[in-house]
């Protein structure tokens, strides 16, 4: 994802701070860095349902491929390339149903609704683990209201039905799919009634029963009931310099969070570390004491607040340093 570079900007600065801000429990969790060269922009992740412990990533601007990496080490144990698709434009996400099958979303649109439809891509996913091709099923999808940008495409486990949710700065919409994809003509995606944050990737939980939305910043976790979120809740994450991608583990005893860039890591938080606030149930975020106001805190006042309080801690650390060269 190329559309916000100052959020890439800002990831020394934050690196200073992340050593104190992630939860000391993350690391009993699982975190691993993608050791993979060619994994240089990892947008999507998704927790094998065939091979635990192995995660599934792939490059947003990139061939029709995929990426099996091994949880403990971090290295790439297989790479699946896909035919029977177009040339991809911007893939975003990665998901994986109850059928079995991995779901790829190609539906990224920097252009802010330029692509008139995007596509979802599935195929089974492989049994054994190794270099491979198979042939993937390619789905058309519009959204009944228009063009728009996204980045998150969650299957749900048990229903298998897709869902989208629009990355729009000033709160975006949870589109759903038809009952079952059709791999012709267009499948048709309709709002949900209610906002979601400034979305970079989501996922259900195992059993289905929850829905985590991650932005660049925060994170929110919906209870999930007959086709809907309920009041969404913070969620604890990492820091991380671009923020990009979740999904839980596959016995839900924590959400992984993916970062863009050679040699990302990929770092745990265990899903009752999750915040005591409640939100507006309108993707707000929740105050300082943790109740949300209501009226629709945005992501991008939440940020703005965030990045001048990162600019403080950038202008004092440089402070200091140039303070310790006059003496030195």
């Amino acid at each position: 994802m190329r559309s916000y570079p100052y959020v890439t900007g800002a990831a020394t600065a934050l690196l200073l701070l992340s050593a104190a801000a992630v939860p000391a429990s993350a690391a009993e969790h699982g975190d691993f860095t993608l050791q993979d060269p060619r994994i240089k922009e990892s947008s999507g992740l998704a927790a094998s349902r065939a091979h635990p412990g192995v995660y599934w990533t792939h490059n947003d601007q990139d061939q029709a491929r995929i990426f099996a990496v091994d949880g403990k080490t971090g290295k790439t144990v297989a790479t699946v390339t896909f035919t029977g698709v177009g040339e991809p434009r911007d893939m975003e996400a990665i998901s994986i149903g109850p059928d079995g099958r991995i779901y790829i979303g190609d539906i990224g649109d920097n252009f802010k609704g330029r692509w008139q439809h995007v596509w979802i891509y599935a195929f089974p996913e492989p049994k054994t683990l190794g270099d491979t091709t198979v042939r993937a099923t390619q789905y058309t999808v519009q959204y009944a209201n228009g063009p728009r940008d996204a980045e998150a495409l969650m299957i749900h486990p048990k229903t298998g039905r897709a869902y989208i949710a629009s990355k729009e700065e000033n709160g975006g919409q949870l589109y759903e799919g038809p009952a079952k994809l059709a791999s012709t003509g267009t499948n048709v995606f309709r709002p949900i009634e209610g906002e979601v944050p400034w979305v970079t990737d989501g996922a259900f939980s195992p059993d289905g029963t929850e829905l985590v939305l991650r932005t660049y910043i925060s994170a929110r976790k919906y209870p999930w009931k007959d086709g809907k979120p309920g009041t969404d809740e913070r969620v604890k994450v990492p820091i991380q310099g671009q923020s990009e991608s979740v999904t839980y583990t596959l016995d839900s005893s924590a959400m992984m969070f993916g970062s863009e860039g050679t040699g990302s890591e990929v770092q745990a938080i265990a899903t009752g570390e999750g915040g005591d606030g409640k939100g507006s149930g309108g993707g707000a975020d929740a105050g300082a004491d943790g109740d949300g106001d209501g009226d629709g805190i945005t992501e991008r006042n939440t940020f703005t607040n965030g990045a001048l309080a990162l600019g403080a801690v950038v202008l004092l650390w440089f402070g200091l340093r140039k303070v310790l060269r006059k003496k030195g």
